[in-house]
């Protein structure tokens, strides 16, 4: 989902410069997870052939912690602290950012509403965690490389249907990610460190480089050469960030989507009008005042729209744009009726076209993977609603199910497996629970940073301070490759061939 829904917020966010962020991040992230593999592979715990535990706790305890005594004790606080920020990450990370990108898509596209898709996301994931019904796991397995497949080539078909924007796009990115971006359309405009920011995030969120989640998957592989999985580890990120995240972004750039223009105005006078000092939005309050939405869509309870306004930022006139949201909400049958609108902080203005006009249409908001999906309907209509939302439950379903296991080892590590299933009954309360904790794009990327930045503190520290280890690794590793070490029994030398 970070591929589909965290992208979304990065462009949505930070604009098209947030992509070459992600792009150098990428890069960098290859030779970081690369190091961080091959140290859970060095220091995994197998005690049990048959069920290996590894990750940046068994690394710590199986290095400083070998001595004993004082340093055993450093080694599982360590530990501790790591498994502690895994929890977190994985409870808003792994699995409530994973939900509430779902039930946005479903809710959207097909009027679900929020807390059915929640509940059905837990039942499944459950079914797997809880129940032990491989099955579903498995069919997951099998069904997520077609559809990332599918997502790939509809991809290129955006693209290619917008090859002409693609010379100039590919300006835009590198010029917005050196300088300041203007606000234009629905895009808020950013500066150089927050599109640097976003950037940097979003790519750390999506290829888990520095995370120190990975390792803990790979930890359970099977091999005797832990610096060749970790070389397999290392392509994560360039297969992830490189490629798969950088076609999202290549898709809500072309089509217009990041900075996508007001649908219209309401029916009805909006207005800003001041009253003891505060400033108030007066804007129609029933949905039948919105702009009627294009053929076969409707609009529906908890769904969001925004208007523009402005607010001075210091004494030289410089001012900020920012959104006002009103989202939709249902009379006594269920029905979307009502508008309710967000406060306004004091100050605020209209924003003003060229011509110093005030710019009074109102936006639809799309978050996250919505955003997603938007972005496919401008080019293909229908394409987003079916295949990014397949996609989405597919990819959320997985993840779901390969961060309960990391937080699972966690667990394990600190208090044994007594402790493992109120642990899973809690990772499926918070996926019901995430299904609609969050309102916007702002929110969405808070709720993914506040794992990811406990989790980086924690896992650098330890892959700062015994990464040296897996470099001796790799570098053994390289020089036995070089030296014909592993070549096939059945190998003919070349010489002979020639």
């Amino acid at each position: 989902m970070g591929n589909i829904g965290g992208v979304a917020v990065a462009i949505a966010l930070g604009g098209p410069g947030a992509l070459f962020w992600m792009w150098v991040v990428g890069f960098l992230g290859m030779a970081l997870k690369s190091v961080e593999i091959t140290l859970a592979m060095l220091y995994r715990n197998t005690d049990d052939p048959d069920d290996p535990h590894g990750g940046a706790m068994w690394v710590i305890h199986n290095t400083v912690g070998a001595k004993g005594g004082f340093s055993l004790v450093i080694a599982k606080t360590l530990g501790f602290v790591f498994c502690i920020t895994l929890l977190i990450m994985t409870m808003a990370g792994g699995n409530m950012f994973q939900t509430w990108n779902v039930a946005d898509l479903t809710l959207n596209y097909f009027g679900v509403p929020k807390i059915v898709t929640g509940i059905l996301l837990a039942v499944l994931v459950g079914m797997v965690i809880v129940g032990g019904i491989k099955r579903i796991g498995q069919v997951a397995a099998r069904l997520v490389p077609i559809m990332c497949v599918l997502y790939l080539l509809s991809a290129l078909a955006v693209l290619a249907v917008n090859v002409q924007e693609i010379p100039s796009m590919f300006a835009l990115i590198f010029r917005c990610a050196f300088a300041k971006t203007e606000a234009a359309g629905a895009f808020l405009g950013g500066t150089f460190g927050f599109v640097f920011a976003q950037g940097m995030k979003r790519a750390l969120f999506s290829n888990e480089a520095g995370l120190g989640s990975a390792p803990i998957a790979h930890a359970a592989a099977k091999t005797n050469e832990p610096a060749r999985e970790g070389i397999v580890g290392g392509m994560g990120p360039f297969i992830d960030t490189l490629c798969i995240c950088s076609l999202t972004a290549l898709v809500i750039i072309t089509t217009g989507t990041w900075n996508r223009g007001p649908i219209g105005e309401m029916t009805g006078k909006v207005e800003l009008v001041r009253n003891e000092g505060k400033v108030d939005l007066v804007a129609p309050e029933q949905v039948s005042a919105l702009p009627e939405l294009p053929l076969g869509e409707t609009w529906k309870v908890n769904t969001q729209v925004f208007f523009l306004l402005r607010l001075p930022v210091d004494q030289e006139g410089a001012w900020k744009h920012i959104r006002i949201y009103g989202t939709i909400q249902a009379d006594r049958l269920g029905r979307p009726r009502n508008i309710a609108w967000e406060e306004i902080p004091d100050g605020a203005q209209w924003v003003l076209d060229r011509e110093g006009k005030p710019v009074k249409g109102v936006f639809r908001n799309f978050a996250g993977a919505t955003l997603t999906g938007h972005a496919f309907d401008r080019a293909f209509p229908g394409l987003g609603k079916w295949l990014v939302t397949l996609a989405a439950w597919l990819f959320a379903v997985s993840t779901m199910i390969s961060w309960s296991y990391y937080g699972e080892q966690g667990v394990v590590y600190m208090f044994g497996k007594r402790f493992v299933l109120p642990y899973k009954l809690l990772f499926l309360l918070l996926a019901i629970v995430g299904a609609f904790l969050v309102k916007n794009n702002t929110e969405l990327g808070a709720l993914a940073d506040f794992g990811t930045g406990w989790m980086l503190w924690a896992n650098m520290f330890i892959v700062l301070t015994m990464g040296h280890l897996a470099v001796k690794s790799l570098d053994a590793y390289f020089k036995r490759l070089g030296a014909g070490a592993f070549q096939p029994r059945n190998a003919t030398n070349r010489s002979h061939i020639e």
